[in-house]
């Protein structure tokens, strides 16, 4: 199981290829810039994430694909088809994951501002669970339950007060986020009976943070996930310890990435050790998983061509047609994507500035990247890019969002 997610990017013959098919072949016929996913990759990354989950011996395990991540309609069908559930934080998430086959005793409804209107979705359509993340939510949950004269299923969101090694805006596990709850509220409100007139505690979650590279805090935090659920002491028919598990996009996490399979030997491991020897009611208790990043992110590409280039002294330009609008994870979080060009080029490369067109210094795919010398109507390709990408994009400067095409297992792109 030491398999790594590999990338559908490759040259061949000096030229770059995307599932085999020769990226200006792509370009060709579509404008610049646009989205590129592998249906092939995706569905591996899901199959290989499962498997990890059940050589790490894994109790029945759930995979909720987190729909923030991407939720392009034609992707979900086939993660659908393979068996996935659906980690959801919106009504609009809900609907597009009941529009792509999701069914919905596989959905898990998280997020600390849902509202009358999407709980009441939630529970017309009969969820898997709403993952609570305040006394005043499950409070609610119960209210419209009692109207629409039917029980909702509830977990708890533990907030286990870990601090995940990752970016800050990213980070979701300490007292000072506004994400979970905390073990000593949780705790009294399951005495609480007026909660429960409508309302059936069936699990309890967590969820720390994303990009997760370092497992220290995942640990603890399943630790205390497991603790927390013998405290509670009542059958539990799942426990979720949430998703956020890295990627190896660059150096950096090159050297402390940790695969599916490392990630699924800690879980397994620690709740061997803080939950299943004490847990009288283990059998019963399924453990559900909401990754989005390590599924999707391999499986897409950001497809761009240069403008023109501009030198300033010792500063090499290439401008491109992309800009943070359609792809903001290098201007939000200083994020590190390789960047590849449509030729692999066996000359001098130069240190080159990859910069979009929208009117904010932020504004940049990569610096002092050692590319071939890039001329006006090059492709530029900036990779791992499937998770956290559309999703993200906007209209800033009233441009247009990116197209996004889909090659298909059969080879055919669309």
């Amino acid at each position: 199981m030491e398999k790594k997610n590999s990338s559908p990017l490759c040259y061949k013959k000096g030229k770059l290829h995307f599932d085999n098919i020769p990226l200006s072949t792509i370009a060709g016929k579509v404008k610049t810039p646009f989205y590129l996913y592998s249906e092939k990759t995706l569905v591996e990354n899901f199959n290989y994430f499962l498997d990890s989950a059940n050589s790490a011996q894994i109790n029945r395990p759930l995979i909720c694909f987190a729909l923030k991540a991407n939720p392009n309609l034609k992707l979900l069908k086939s993660l659908a088809k393979a068996g996935a559930g659906a980690d959801i934080v919106s009504g609009g998430e809900l609907k597009r994951a009941l529009d792509a086959g999701v069914k919905a005793s596989k959905i898990v409804f998280s997020g600390v501002g849902k509202t009358q209107e999407e709980i009441i979705k939630g529970i017309k359509a009969g969820i898997y669970s709403f993952n609570v993340e305040s006394i005043e939510e499950l409070e609610l949950i119960n209210i419209e339950a009692k109207k629409l004269k039917k029980r909702a299923r509830v977990a708890f969101r533990l907030n286990p007060k870990v601090h995940a090694k990752t970016h800050k805006h990213i980070s979701t596990g300490f007292k000072t986020h506004k994400f979970g709850i905390l073990k000593s509220d949780i705790l009294k409100a399951v005495k609480n009976k007026k909660l429960w007139t409508h309302t059936d505690l069936v699990g309890l979650s967590m969820h720390i943070g994303s990009q997760l590279t370092c497992l220290k805090a995942t640990r603890k935090a399943v630790k205390e996930l497991g603790t927390l659920a013998i405290e509670v002491n009542r059958p539990l028919d799942f426990l979720d310890v949430g998703g956020g598990l890295g990627v190896d996009y660059g150096p950096e996490e090159k050297k402390k990435f940790s695969t599916p399979f490392q990630y699924m030997d800690l879980i397994s491991k620690q709740l061997k050790t803080s939950f299943y020897k004490k847990y009288a009611f283990e059998n019963d208790t399924r453990i559900v998983f909401e990754p989005g990043r390590v599924i999707a992110a391999r499986a897409g590409a950001f497809i761009t061509k240069v403008v023109r280039t501009k030198k300033s002294e010792d500063c090499f330009f290439a401008i491109v047609d992309g800009g943070m609008n359609d792809f903001v994870r290098t201007s939000l979080y200083g994020a590190y994507h390789e960047i590849y060009t449509e030729k692999k080029g066996s000359g001098k490369k130069i240190k080159t500035d990859i910069v979009g067109p929208i009117c904010e210094t932020a504004d940049c795919f990569g610096t002092g990247r050692s590319l071939p010398k890039l001329k006006s109507g090059d492709l530029i390709s900036v990779a791992d890019v499937g998770a956290y990408g559309f999703s993200m994009a906007s209209h800033y400067n009233m441009r247009e969002l990116p197209k996004e095409i889909i090659v298909k297992k059969s080879g055919s792109f669309s």
